[in-house]
């Protein structure tokens, strides 16, 4: 066995210093161990998918990073680990226990995870290896871990079996209760716009130096074909992790990060706004563009009309939640939101539809990955 501060002395020898996991009892001595080093940051994030997003994020504001989870969220996590971090080449150190190991006595829902865990890292094509048991063995490892990643730009795994660390105490202070946030029902009940027209009057409004991701699907389009520039980066994939991604990134910046969302995606992964809110990114926007459909695929409705975004963002913990159904309402409040801390949370109900000849990104993913780290790391915007 090892103790959790060799395995954390021998990460930061290579630079691994981000964290963001869900807990496991298999990995609660490294957990403990990570949220009691003062020299590490840990978000614990409210689902493995969520984890993977919010180190992709990290790594783009220039972290090395590392997820942690039990196997079963290996389910979780697929999705962003095959439509994110695989085609923007985002590496991270992921590990992952292995309940149910054949011959192991587990509890029946690990069984069948437990006998496919390491064929399913092989068909996502992570490689990886068994979490080491013994201290000499974490710098060959960590090194390994290392070099295939920064060969390949893809995640690396280890998987830890049933007791590989020592007990370690959880030394983490009780969070505190947030103040309430403020939310405000702007909405005029007038024309709402299109999509596009939010997207121009968001470009119009915010400075250059601002970062956007911008959702999967027509969002990402849409703003590709207003204006393609450094600062944007289109998720085309991981549907319902724009948000944890964003979160990754404003905590790892000084620049302000705007998140362009959608109804269907902001419905798919609620629970990020509650790590939103508790780990509040002074520096970030989060904006649903809600028209009420899945509109990438046919128009299907979303269940988006009897939900409250932005009263839930501030149930949640952000700063301000606000609710707008008209240009000059939605301008209004980017402008508020630039001059105050947040995190703002903006709720704009808009007309189904897009443009009708709407093309693709024609910059690759990993292209729009390079040049949006290069542009946070840089003190000047890109274009």
């Amino acid at each position: 066995m090892i103790e959790a501060s060799q395995f954390i002395a021998a990460g930061q020898a290579r630079g691994f210093g981000f964290y963001s996991g869900v807990p496991c009892s298999f990995l609660t001595a490294l957990i403990n161990g990570v949220i009691g080093d003062s020299s590490l940051r840990y978000i614990g994030a409210v689902n493995e998918g969520d984890a993977v997003a919010i180190a992709a994020g990290a790594w783009l504001a220039g972290q090395k990073t590392v997820v942690m989870c039990q196997n079963s969220g290996l389910g979780n996590a697929v999705s962003p680990l095959t439509s994110l971090n695989f085609p923007f080449r985002i590496p991270t150190l992921f590990i992952t226990t292995w309940r149910g190991q054949p011959g192991l006595k587990d509890e029946p829902q690990h069984e069948l995870m437990g006998q496919i865990t390491g064929r399913l890292l092989d068909e996502m094509r992570i490689p990886w290896r068994s979490f080491p048991k013994e201290a000499a063995a974490l710098a060959p490892a960590l090194a390994e871990a290392d070099a295939v990643m920064a060969e390949s730009r893809l995640p690396f795994a280890f998987v830890m079996e049933k007791d590989t660390v020592t007990d370690t105490d959880l030394d983490e202070p009780v969070r505190a209760t947030l103040p309430p946030g403020y939310y405000r029902d702007a909405s005029l009940g007038g024309e709402r716009p299109t999509r596009i027209a939010a997207l121009e009057r968001f470009l119009a409004t915010i400075p250059d130096r601002v970062g956007v991701i911008a959702t999967t699907g027509k969002s990402g389009r849409e703003l590709f074909t207003l204006a393609d520039r450094h600062q944007h980066l289109y998720q085309v994939g991981s549907m319902g992790c724009a948000s944890s991604m964003g979160l990754g990134v404003a905590l790892n910046s000084d620049r302000p990060i705007a998140v362009i969302d959608g109804d269907g995606a902001a419905l798919m992964r609620m629970g990020a706004f509650a790590t939103v809110g508790a780990y509040q990114p002074k520096n970030l926007i989060h904006i649903v563009l809600d028209n009420g459909v899945h509109d990438s695929t046919g128009g299907q409705a979303t269940v988006s009309a009897s939900v409250d975004f932005a009263r839930i963002a501030v149930a949640c913990g952000y700063r301000t939640g606000v609710l707008a159904d008209d240009l000059a309402g939605f301008e209004i409040t980017l402008k508020d939101a630039a001059r105050s801390s947040g995190p703002h949370f903006v709720h704009l109900r808009i007309l189904p539809g897009s443009l009708e000849k709407l093309g693709r990104p024609t910059v690759s993913p990993r292209e729009v990955a390079d040049r949006f780290r290069t542009f946070l790391a840089s003190d000047t915007p890109q274009r």
